[in-house]
């Protein structure tokens, strides 16, 4: 039986392994994917303290990875837990064929993106539909583009993007963003870049590949179509709860639900990271969680298990 496993392996997820692994605690993280979470799907950070001049998403994600190993955490990728149970006092964490059985579990399972529900998103994912633009912006050399969204994401990725699209079109339902005022006005001053403030996407078109899309202005109810060869969807992320959902308290909003302590309403259970209900969700507040977790575990396994 292991001490902890972590189900998660982005910032906070590894954070949480760094600080297990220094409370000598033994620590398995598994990741559905790759390790680093929506550190691997962005470009670059500029607001992580110590690094004044940015520091790049995957960087990080192997600084982290690197400083979790060494204290001894054990990191499994591509391995996707279905659901944790707790019988007695034991967790058990399924994973594919595999159970895992632990003291104490803490959930960094994160967010995943939201999509727009509009025909023709699911048949052009992968053919000109993204949600990532780090993946695949690359892809779009020389193109028009569209990004759709107005916080901190979208416009933050529209910025990227600007590196191989010859334009790109930021597509908002509001008449101003939600973004930070320093994104704002980068956006503003670039050339590459014009914004269609009052739009909704009301359909994506295309044959083999995504040609067009069809907007609705709020303001006059008209429908106009934008010739685009990609769009890249940045709307906001829904809480990935799906394997703890009937052992903690969900927000209205689906995140899920600590005390101070990132402790859930199941004993041995923490959360962590953005799929917790909180103010702010950015890197630096997973990392703070997932020390805050880690500790809490250690608690825990120390007042229960002796």
């Amino acid at each position: 039986m292991l001490d902890v496993v972590i189900v998660g392996g982005g910032p906070a997820g590894l954070s949480a392994g760094i600080y297990c692994g220094r409370a000598m605690l033994e620590t398995l993280i598994v990741e559905e994917k790759s390790a680093g979470g929506q550190l691997m799907i962005t470009d670059k950070i500029e607001n992580y303290p110590g690094f004044p001049e940015g520091i790049g998403g995957f960087e990080l994600t192997e600084k982290l990875k690197e400083h979790a190993k060494k204290f001894g955490a054990k990191i499994k990728e591509y391995n996707k837990v279905e659901k944790v149970v707790k019988e007695g006092k034991v967790f058990k964490v399924f994973a594919g064929e595999e159970t895992i059985t632990a003291k104490a579990v803490i959930w960094a399972g994160g967010v995943v993106p939201k999509t727009l529900g509009v025909p023709g998103e699911k048949e052009f994912l992968g053919r000109g539909v993204s949600y990532c633009a780090v993946c695949d912006g690359a892809f779009f050399k020389g193109m028009e583009v569209a990004v759709v969204g107005g916080g901190d994401s979208a416009l933050q990725e529209s910025l990227f993007l600007t590196n191989f699209a010859s334009k790109v079109y930021i597509i908002h339902r509001r008449d101003s963003f939600r973004a930070i005022k320093i994104l704002q006005e980068k956006v503003k001053e670039h050339p590459k870049i014009e914004v269609l403030f009052n739009r909704v996407v009301e359909e994506v078109k295309g044959n083999k590949f995504v040609e067009s899309l069809v907007l609705r202005n709020k303001e006059t109810n008209q429908t106009e179509t934008l010739k685009v060869s990609g769009v890249f969807v940045f709307i906001g992320n829904s809480p990935n709860v799906e394997g703890v959902k009937d052992l903690v308290e969900l927000s209205e909003s689906g995140f899920i639900k600590t005390n101070d302590n990132l402790e859930t309403k199941t004993p041995g259970l923490f959360a962590a990271g953005d799929v917790r209900e909180k103010p702010l969700r950015q890197v630096v507040t997973a990392v703070s969680d997932g020390a805050i977790s880690a500790m809490s575990a250690y608690h825990y396994i120390e007042s229960c298990w002796g």
